[in-house]
């Protein structure tokens, strides 16, 4: 039974921890989209799914929302995927015309085979200027995995502007519904693609895509930064306490043996007194090397005693067994960002170990995944909100700086075509970007098979 505790107190802590991280990481990315003009239909917490619960904004058309699946979240930008060709251009004016137009007598119309349409189609429904239109009389639903019998236009304003464009109004004469036909706008069928792709993340220019990629895990920095300054300067910082008072005892200790107690201040080793922590320490250290007893003086409660100390009593003992005592301080906002630089900067170095071959072993087995994470996400959370918080502060770092790592379809990965692209001076072909992102899958799925594996006999197995 508390095995059975133990396990779902991991998963809703763990849930909990990395739905909110990477829903404010997805967040960063709405946001510097939306900032720029791009078109988001979709803005979620939690994994994609048929069931949820969602509201759709009317200044902005997203659909914001969860659903069941809380093991992260999602945005959907338009027009990060899929190339368009000459066909897409016919094909959108010729669903202009239209209205709505069955998929096998467009490609009739346009001289294409089915199959070459409908991958033009499936980038034109992501940008949001076409959608699909579901007969529900003839049996089909927005759930199903093909395509529908039909296409059809969007809901367009009289300057052609979408319900995902800012500035749009569906009040003003001659706007149109969706599944109604629309004019093409001056310079024709070319200008309206080009019009399309403005509000696109492939039709802004190199500086908003990059924002827009980073902008993810920024705020799991910001975020994780933020949480360092707020558990330091307001929960505090347990420091040790340079004198020789006694702040815990291990059990089965030799200091326990010899019947020190919690609170006990030390005040002679062998005859010797001390008056820090680190001269009773070298004292102990030397007189337990020595091997022979010796009698060590403690002040209780306000009497002093004599308690005589046999590393006989705990045979290869290294240590006495105690901890310092300690004192809680809270840093300054200032000192606390400090702090938490220090540990980005270490969390840096550890990732890019990760690319050192005399490393990379040594870097995974050190990592963990979704499984170690949550056992330490209960953890902490039952050690206190300081523990769960500032275990949050290190993960949403470890998210972002993970996010960053070069290799598609992770933000850095689609961060370096961007700059492969900016070198070339052209766009990075679409099937080279997609043998990158399988290569990158294959390699992610790689390391995660294996940091899981190694999770599994760690937590689950007590290996």
């Amino acid at each position: 039974m508390s095995a059975l505790v133990g396990a779902l107190s991991a998963i809703f802590w763990g849930a909990l921890m990395l739905s909110a991280l990477v829903f404010l990481h997805e967040g960063g990315h709405y946001v510097a989209a939306r900032a720029f003009g791009m078109r988001v239909t979709e803005f979620f917490l939690g994994m994609p799914c048929r069931w949820r619960l969602s509201h759709k904004s009317a200044d902005h058309g997203t659909e914001v929302g969860v659903t069941p699946i809380l093991l992260g979240g999602y945005n959907r930008i338009c027009g990060m995927e899929g190339a368009t060709s000459d066909l897409a251009t016919r094909a959108l004016a010729a669903i202009a015309a239209h209205g709505r137009v069955r998929i096998d007598d467009l490609a009739s119309e346009l001289g294409c085979n089915v199959e070459e349409l409908c991958a033009q189609l499936q980038v034109l429904c992501d940008w949001a200027s076409v959608e699909p239109y579901f007969d529900e009389a003839a049996g089909e639903r927005p759930s199903q995995k093909d395509w529908p019998a039909s296409v059809q236009t969007v809901e367009r304003d009289i300057n052609l502007l979408t319900a995902f464009d800012s500035g749009h109004d569906f009040s003003l004469p001659g706007s149109t519904k969706a599944g109604e036909p629309h004019a093409l706008p001056q310079g024709g069928a070319e200008a309206l693609l080009e019009a399309e792709r403005s509000h696109t993340y492939q039709g802004k220019g190199f500086l908003a895509r990059v924002v827009t990629l980073v902008a993810g895990p920024l705020v799991n920095l910001i975020v994780g930064m933020a949480l360092i300054v707020g558990v330091f300067s307001v929960g505090g910082i347990a420091v040790a306490q340079n004198v020789p008072i006694i702040g815990g005892v291990e059990q089965g200790s030799l200091a326990e043996a010899s019947g020190v107690q919690e609170q006990d201040t030390i005040v002679s080793v062998a005859g010797k007194e001390v008056s820090t922590w680190e001269d009773m320490g070298d004292e102990l250290h030397a007189q337990m090397q020595a091997g022979a007893a010796f009698n060590i003086v403690v002040e209780r409660g306000g009497e002093r005693l004599d308690l005589t100390v046999d590393p006989a009593d705990a045979a290869g003992a290294q240590a006495f067994g105690v901890t310092a005592s300690t004192e809680v301080v809270h840093p300054s906002p200032v000192q606390s960002l400090g702090i938490g630089w220090s540990y980005l900067t270490q969390t840096v170095g550890f990732v890019a170990q990760l690319f050192q071959p005399a490393h990379t072993a040594e870097v995974v087995s050190q990592s963990t995944s979704i499984v170690g994470i949550s056992v330490m996400a209960s953890q902490a959370a039952e050690s206190g909100a300081q523990s769960f918080l500032f275990l949050m502060a290190g993960i949403s770092m470890s998210l972002g700086i993970m996010n960053l790592i070069p290799i598609p379809p992770l933000d850095g990965g689609k961060l370096l075509i961007e700059v492969i692209g900016l070198v070339i001076r052209r766009p990075v072909p679409q099937r080279a970007q997609n043998f990158l992102s399988y290569l990158g899958l294959v390699l992610a799925l790689m390391l995660f098979v294996a940091v899981l594996r190694q999770d599994i006999v760690r937590f689950v197995m007590g290996g």
